[in-house]
């Protein structure tokens, strides 16, 4: 457990509104909050420095230590099971797939009392499925098939509970028999009592009820049903939610109310349910037949919950205190500073100007749905050397690495290697901090996402560039009349993940006049969901040829939470060059090298960019990875939608031998989507275009370009084409000499 660490219930706010923290502390004394502007995160001794400035003369508060726990584990609970009430024979009937079914005994559907031993409980074991059920005269009676589960075979299970005919059944059969699997069966004990059992306890669905909630299920749960009085052949049963059952007490149909948390029963007494952090929806169940790819269209194909013993969703902490953002506080990136004896933590958050009240010529477009989805990523490279850089340097000292509890990053698999498909912002993202080091960099620092943005917010602050900020989130809420005041648009290192919405914001800004500045690589990307039901989550299913940790699974495309397709936007017909100019065509190491000057830098439509550069050889240096071209790299390409009047006035060279094409682009041995060698399509292009109504685009292809603007005092050529491109687009009227000293 981490000793001091919180979340906020947004990530942004305005003037006038409050932002919730809810804050774990392991001190035996209280803990001090005080406000800070987050300059520059980066600890790295040899650039510029952690830049925290203190605001405590705005909030400072000691609080009452207290600990709020995390419980991963998804599941379904029904609290209105109390109408089930009282409950004589029965019989319990679901679809399953498990996924670890060696893994310990799971619960599929109980209505148990751990603290007494009475209830039920439908369990898949190692031994096969089991029941367990409290009796009213002697202790519980435990009882299994003996017949073992494959995982991610389909079986209908059962067990009938039936006090009248003094017997207890359970039971599996697989939906699809295999030679030489013996995984049929069904076993029987005599039950000469009744069923003992709390009619105030809540069915469970993939879990058993107990503090915390226990024996979670991995696998698939389809049409788990309730039928009244002991059914002779229970594997015949079947959800129809037109003809249920005789006798039907409860049925819950997944394929209903796929974009939210609630579960419905179609059954006559209405018993529906929620899930408890968030299972996967939307998966192929027991009858897809492979010939619907989209849900929308068969949804009772996709009535299965895909449920996880580490999923997590909202920690449902309570809030310690609230801020709320006064009148005349800057727009800017913000933290809540935390201390307590020798344990510390920083709880960054966005104050955004006031609806249609900008502030500056310049707004950054901070890439909060990017940092989301990889929250927490476990990348399982936190070494000892790593940590003894971290100690060294006084970075941030929790990792993801050491803090299960806290939940995946979409870039992780599931225990069951099933990929982690949604990510939520309501728990500690502890790589969402200043001061964060993702890789040991043996060239720089080490930066990736919210800490590797702070290199540009802190040359702007050098420069003396004023500048608003919003955040993914800002945009997708309010679309492009949250931007179209400004001047300039100026994204950070990574802006790669983006819904519809974001997307038809920064186009729709182009289109009408507005300028973007792209100062990544792999930006415009993937496609990601969200859905009202659900504030701070993310949806992503990696479809598709791309450079990504785990595929979905075919038929598994299309997201649960808006219907859409998911994957690339390129494969949504959206390519990046569409928007910026350039789209993700290489990957390696975390390492840089740098741009070459071409000779198109010299056309009068661009020589403005290259003013005061001297030289072909531009960042060969930087804090990420050693160079101003490195790690992920954006090519400009008609053939994808870079417009016929885009000026490539630099493309990268020289990079390492790990650096790969990305997969979309590679057709085979030797072909290619554009035509040409796999080696050609490893750079980055700094393009610039102009676009309708005077506005303006330019691409760095690079994520490790702002690594490289503080270098030699902020005096350096990747900072003066910075400087020119913003000058201009913004029309700040600035002159180079007079600034960032």
């Amino acid at each position: 457990m981490v000793a001091l660490t919180g979340y906020t219930d947004r990530l942004s706010a305005a003037a006038g509104e409050s932002i919730a923290f809810k804050v774990s502390s392991t001190g035996d004394g209280p803990y001090r909050a005080t406000l800070v502007r987050i300059r520059c995160g980066d600890p790295n001794p040899a650039g510029a420095g952690m830049k925290l400035e203190d605001l405590s003369s705005v909030f400072d508060r000691s609080l009452p230590s207290r600990v709020q726990s995390a419980h991963p584990g998804s599941y379904a609970v029904i609290e209105r099971a109390t109408a089930l009430s009282p409950l004589g024979a029965i019989t319990v009937v679901a679809t399953i797939s498990p996924t670890l079914p060696e893994a310990g005994d799971q619960c599929v559907l109980s209505r148990w009392d751990p603290d007494f031993g009475i209830g039920f409980s439908l369990l898949a074991t190692p031994e096969g499925m089991a029941l367990e059920v409290g009796r009213t005269a002697g202790p519980p009676l435990h009882l299994h098939t003996g017949k073992l589960l494959r995982a991610r075979g389909w079986y209908r299970v059962w067990a009938v509970i039936d006090p009248v005919a003094r017997a207890v059944r359970v039971g599996q059969k697989p939906l699809r028999a295999e030679a030489l699997c013996d995984d049929d069966g069904e076993a029987w004990a005599p039950f000469d009592t009744g069923l003992a059992h709390d009619a105030r306890r809540p069915i469970f669905l993939a879990a058993q009820q107990a503090a915390p909630v226990r024996r979670h299920f991995n696998g698939k749960i389809e049409d788990p049903m309730l039928v009244g009085g002991g059914v002779a052949a229970p594997h015949a049963l079947a959800l129809d939610p037109l003809r249920l059952p005789a006798h039907t007490l409860a049925a819950w149909d997944f394929s209903r109310g796929m974009d939210g948390i609630d579960i419905e029963d179609v059954g006559p007494r209405r018993l529906h349910g929620t899930l408890v952090n968030l299972p996967a929806r939307a998966m192929k169940g027991s009858a897809w037949s492979g010939r619907e790819m989209r849900w929308t269209d068969a949804p009772r194909q996709y009535a299965a919950i895909h449920f996880h013993d580490d999923d997590l969703h909202d920690c449902g902490w309570e809030t310690d205190f609230t801020f709320a953002v006064p009148a005349g506080l800057k727009s800017g990136v913000y933290g809540m500073q935390l201390a307590c004896g020798p344990h510390r933590d920083v709880i960054p958050f966005y104050v955004r100007p006031a609806p249609g009240q900008p502030t500056a010529k310049i707004v950054f477009l901070a890439s909060t749905f990017t940092y989301q989805v990889y929250f927490n990523f476990r990348r399982g490279n936190f070494d000892e050397p790593f940590r003894q850089r971290v100690r060294e340097w006084n970075a941030a000292p929790n990792h993801p690495d050491d803090c299960p509890e806290y939940g995946l990053s979409t870039y992780n698999r599931h225990n069951d290697l099933s990929g982690v498909c949604y990510s939520s912002r309501l728990r500690p993202a502890l790589s969402f901090r200043p001061g964060f080091l993702t890789f040991n960099d043996a060239r720089g620092s080490g930066l990736r996402h919210f800490p590797a943005d702070t290199h540009l917010l802190d040359w702007l602050e050098q420069m003396g560039i004023e500048f608003d900020v919003v955040t993914d989130e800002d945009l997708d809420d309010h679309g492009l009349d949250l931007i179209r005041p400004y001047k300039a648009v100026v994204t950070g290192s990574h802006p790669e993940y983006h819904t519809p919405g974001t997307l038809d914001a920064l186009q729709a800004y182009v289109d009408g006049g507005g300028r973007l500045a792209y100062l990544g690589g792999n930006g415009f990307y993937w496609r990601v969901a969200r859905s009202p039901k659900l504030p701070g989550v993310l949806e992503i299913r990696r479809a598709g040829a791309a450079i990504r940790t785990w595929a979905a699974e075919p038929g598994e495309y299309h997201h649960a939470l808006d219907g859409g397709y998911g994957g690339l936007w390129r494969h949504n017909g959206r390519p990046p060059q569409m928007l910026a100019g350039v789209g993700f065509s290489a990957q390696g190491l975390f390492e840089g090298s740098y741009y070459r000057r071409l000779p198109a830098a010299d056309d009068a439509r661009v020589a403005w960019i290259m003013d005061g550069i001297t030289g072909d050889i531009i960042g060969d240096f930087g804090l990420s990875g050693g160079g101003a071209a490195g790690f992920e790299l954006d090519r400009a390409d008609r053939l994808l939608g870079t417009p016929y009047n885009a000026v490539v006035v630099a493309s990268s060279e020289k990079h390492q031998d790990h650096f790969v094409a990305v997969p979309e682009d590679v057709l085979g041995l030797y072909a290619t989507v554009p035509g040409v060698p796999k080696e050609q399509l490893i750079r980055a292009d700094m393009t610039y275009f102009d676009a309708p109504n005077g506005g303006a685009v330019f691409s760095t292809g690079s994520i490790t370009f702002c690594g490289s603007l503080s270098h030699n005092g902020y005096r350096n050529s990747v900072s003066r084409i910075l400087f020119n491109v913003l000058n201009r687009f913004a029309e700040l009227g600035l002159t180079w000499e007079q600034q960032g000293t």
